[in-house]
């Protein structure tokens, strides 16, 4: 059997860097638990106040193949250069990577919310977009 992973980030503001990150990565938020119809009612139902709505929030992929993403509330601020970060891919072969659509799709999340640090072209290590989220996490776009 093939393990499953999850992928767990902390933020100050989980609910926002989920809508930014299901964006990025065309995930949708993980549905609430049977039998509620929407996560308020679920909430409601478990008996979490309302100042605890924003504790988590949790992305998936609507195929079910990729990671579900875990956001998790924490008090402190991101202070250092991430370790592992996530790639964002516009595309899966190294050699039709296009610097027009890996910029496209930097575009897309600077909209939302994202900042572009940095761009390499090179001809032997290839091309990619060096970006942060919302909150400061370092991504790519490759």
């Amino acid at each position: 059997m093939t393990p499953k992973f999850s992928v767990t980030m902390d933020a100050a503001d989980p609910l926002a860097l989920g809508e930014f990150w299901a964006l990025a990565l065309g995930y949708v938020r993980e549905p609430p638990p049977a039998p509620y119809q929407t996560w308020d009612e679920a909430l409601v139902g478990w008996g979490l106040p309302p100042e605890r709505w924003n504790d988590a929030n949790a992305i998936v992929d609507p195929d079910g193949v990729g990671p579900r993403i875990l956001i998790q509330k924490v008090p402190e601020p991101k202070v250092a250069k991430n370790r592992v970060h996530l790639d964002v891919r516009v595309s899966t072969s190294r050699e039709n990577k296009d610097l027009t659509a890996l910029q496209a799709k930097a575009d897309e999340l600077i909209a939302a919310g994202a900042t572009q640090l940095e761009v390499f072209d090179d001809p032997f290590t290839g091309k990619w977009i060096v970006m942060q989220d919302p909150e400061g996490n370092e991504f790519c776009i490759v």
